[in-house]
Order: structure tokens, then sequence, then C-alpha cells
């Protein structure tokens, strides 16, 4: 909401952080739902970005489609990296919040956020995040995995949470808690055998998640992914819990080496 979106600025204002989106419902009411993408101005240009809504009409702010009740979007930004040898060195965020009551709104929704990272040169690096409201194994989760296909096309995206070699809070095997930060208990163990056994689970996707961070290419590589179930005593800043994750840069690019003062 937007007295969240203020609340971040006005913290990170001072690490100068700035951020970068629209509300749900477009400029014009700026008090829904955001995307936004927040970034550090020292480290990063934001060379460009949007957003558009995942609607048979995505330039239409506020626009419905597909069976969802309320608008979703897909923010984006492509950012330049400050610093750099040799310089240039670009990738984009696309940061999402799915429909939580339509199937075939999510499918349709990430289809089309598919079809704006295909369009991207291949040769930029491409993180897509956010609250997929889905597992998955799920046929949204299962094409953005090029694990199947939605009207003849499929994903090439990869699950940074099991691409990455360090995990921490795995044991938080759902991303959604409604607020009561949910530990993994009998419940979620004899689910996730159930999966296991008897729908023969993808061992890929052994979690709950329904909060994502997927990537394109293998410039960016994720080394340490985190379940972040941060509280004040017991109050959740939301019902789902942030995934948090660090990718390492190429070997080719390296931080300017900076000239000793005299």
């Amino acid at each position: 909401m937007k007295s969240q979106v203020d609340d971040l600025q006005s913290l990170l204002l001072a690490g100068g952080y700035q951020q970068f989106g629209v509300s749900k419902k477009g400029p014009a009411d700026p008090g829904d739902e955001h995307c936004a993408i927040f970034f550090d101005t020292a480290k990063v240009e934001r060379v460009d970005g949007g957003t558009f809504w995942l609607s048979e009409s995505p330039a239409v702010p506020a626009s419905v489609s597909w069976g969802s009740r309320i608008p979703s979007i897909s923010t984006w930004a492509t950012f330049k990296i400050k610093g750099l040898h040799p310089p240039g060195f670009s990738f984009q965020i696309v940061n999402t919040h799915m429909d939580h009551n339509s199937s075939h709104a999510r499918r349709r929704g990430a289809l089309l956020t598919w079809q704006h990272i295909d369009s991207l040169p291949s040769n930029l690096p491409v993180l897509y995040c956010g609250g997929f409201n889905a597992l998955k194994e799920s046929r949204m989760g299962r094409f953005l995995l090029g694990r199947s296909q939605e009207h003849g096309l499929s994903g090439n995206l990869n699950d940074a949470w099991v691409s990455c070699a360090q995990r921490r809070n795995a044991h938080l095997v759902h991303t959604y808690h409604g607020f009561h930060g949910r530990k993994w208990g009998t419940k979620e163990f004899l689910k996730m055998l159930f999966r296991a056994f008897f729908l023969c689970w993808d061992f890929h996707n052994q979690d709950l998640h329904v909060d994502w961070i997927l990537f394109r290419g293998s410039s960016l590589s994720p080394f340490l992914c985190e379940i972040m179930d941060d509280n004040v005593a017991g109050q959740y800043p939301s019902d789902h819990y942030p995934v948090c994750c660090q990718f390492t840069l190429p070997r080719n690019v390296r931080p300017e080496e900076v000239e000793p003062s005299p």
C-alpha cells in the first residue's frame, strides 16, 4: 500500500535509495498496492522502466481480465551497475503480484510477462520476482520454468531457490503464513511426503513457496537465498514471508580500481 511505500522510502532515503513504480490503479490513484522497486542510487543507475497491467489491455491502468477481480501488474526497471570494469553491465528486474483468485488470470498474466521478458535482448540478465500466489508445480509455474507450454510458448527461467548453493530458513516450506508465522510442522511434512510419493513431485520443487525469484541467463548466479521471518513481538509486516537472494556478477566483470589519494 502507499503508506508502506512511504514508510520504506522514508527509512531508505537516508541511505540513498529511490523507488520506482505506480499503484495497481495507475498514477492517478497512488493509494493502492504497488510492486515498487527500490534501488541504491550510489550503486546503480535506472536507465528505463515501466508498468503494465496483466490484462487484455496492458497499457490501461486498473484493467482486469480473465476472471480477475482486482488489477494485477508487473513493474519493470533496467539498471546499469556503476563502478565496474568493463563499464555498462546492465540487468532488468520485473516485480509482479499475481491474482490470488483466478488461476486462468495467473497463467495469462505470466504469459504476458514472459512475452515482455522474451522481447528483451537475449544477453540482458533478468530477475522476475514477486507474489505469484501459486506453487511452482502449478501450470503457471511449470510454464515459466520451461516444463510446459501456454499458447505454444514455453518459458526458460530458473528458480533462484533451487539453483543457489546456500539456503537459509529452508524449514519454512510455506511463504504464505497468514500473519501467523507458520513453521514446519507435521501437517506440512505429510503434505511433502504425499506430493513426493503419490504425485511424483519434481524434486526441484520441494517447497510450498508462492513467492519466487526467477532469473534468466547465466550472467547473474544466485549463491544465497533466504526466507525472512523477521517480526516484532509476533507481528509481521506481511502475510507472506519475503524471499531474499544474493547474486554474483560474471567473473569478467570487476569493480573499477580507484587510485589512492596522494
